[in-house]
């Protein structure tokens, strides 16, 4: 059977992910030759592609009534109905798919996980309809995909990063495998937030559609950001030694200070941030500095963390810059920057938002 060449060009436009034009071109192919069996499954996955499940089980079905046999529209059925939660209709569907074609690496996958709600306990037929997809489509990542699903849900994590692994070697920007990947080499022990937020940023550039990479990089920057306010106190304690705010033995030392120890003082809390922060934030990845400015923007507690971590910076100074005369403001500068991160930095830990 020749196919119409509207409903070819719909394919093409299917498979290059523009399923709306897709179905623009399919509704007058059918038109002019309604019993095209293979036009009417080609729409029921557009179909379901647009979210539109009944409209695509009943296309599937009219492809089926004309060609009870058609490999292609008992997928889109199971597709269909397990979308609609119908699983058990789905899943005699994909066997039906199955004994028509026992080497079609479709309905195989597409049983594995639908396995995986139906027969939770029975892991080894999911595996190996898993294992016999990736036989049969060994270059098709959705194969590898539904591997590592069956794999990670019943624990068997050789069979899981083999999946990863090929699902790179054939697209190394699919969103599941970059992300896996990423935030396993994050998690390595002895990580530094910088070095996490980098990788989720470079994780993003090659899979920018990952809600999790994104999650991920900002959770990373948040912990940046509480970062800063320990580079703060420690200013803050060296400007209090400096100016010898607390005396505890012997004779205080003379005030004001002497201003070539306060300079020290200055160049000492310099240091710690320019190697501390600033050196660190311009080696980080574009995408990483972006994500830092967007979080401070859009979320309130990286906000109060950086507000924090100013303050007592801006306490610090005021303790090494002025010629103070007296204990009692500088104590008072002293607490005033300490006491808003002690209220804080033990239970923020996880409020990036």
């Amino acid at each position: 059977m020749t196919t119409h060449p509207q409903v070819e060009r719909a394919r093409v436009l299917y498979e290059m992910m523009r399923p709306e034009e897709a179905h623009a071109l399919l509704g007058p192919a059918l038109a002019e030759d309604p019993d095209d069996h293979r036009a009417w499954s080609l729409l029921g996955q557009v179909l379901w592609t647009l979210g539109r499940d009944s409209e695509a089980y009943a296309a599937a079905m009219e492809s089926l009534r004309l060609e009870p046999g058609f490999l292609d529209a008992h997928c889109v059925r199971g597709y269909a109905l397990r979308t609609l939660g119908r699983l058990e209709e789905a899943e005699a569907a994909q066997r039906e798919a199955m004994r028509i074609d026992p080497y079609a690496w479709g309905p195989r996958r597409q049983l594995a996980e639908l396995l995986l709600e139906l027969a939770p306990d029975r892991p080894e037929e999911a595996l190996e309809h898993a294992q016999v997809a990736v036989k049969e489509g060994p270059e098709v990542a959705y194969c590898w995909v539904t591997l590592h699903k069956v794999a990670t849900f019943h624990q068997r994590p050789d069979l899981a990063e083999e999946a990863i692994r090929q699902i790179i070697r054939i697209d190394p920007t699919h969103t599941l495998a970059v992300t896996v990947s990423t935030e396993r080499e994050a998690a390595r022990p002895g990580t530094s937030a910088a070095r996490a937020a980098d990788l989720y940023a470079g994780g993003l550039a090659a899979a920018p559609h990952s809600e999790a990479l994104r999650e991920d990089l900002d959770r990373a920057v948040y912990r940046m950001l509480r970062g800063t306010r320990w580079l703060a106190l420690l200013c803050l304690a060296m400007a209090a030694v400096t100016t010898d705010v607390f005396p505890t033995e012997g004779e205080p030392k003379e005030l004001p200070v002497d201003l070539g120890t306060r300079l020290w003082a200055l160049t000492l809390m310099g240091a710690v941030w320019g190697f501390g922060a600033w050196r660190r934030y311009r080696r980080m990845r574009t995408g990483a500095r972006l994500t830092v400015l967007s979080l401070v923007r859009r979320s309130f507690w990286p906000r109060v963390v950086l507000c924090q971590a100013t303050w007592a910076t801006l306490c610090a100074l005021l303790l090494v810059l002025v010629p103070w005369t007296d204990r009692t403001v500088p104590q008072v500068l002293f607490w005033l920057g300490l006491v808003p991160n002690l209220l804080s930095i033990t239970h923020d830990r996880d409020k990036v938002g």
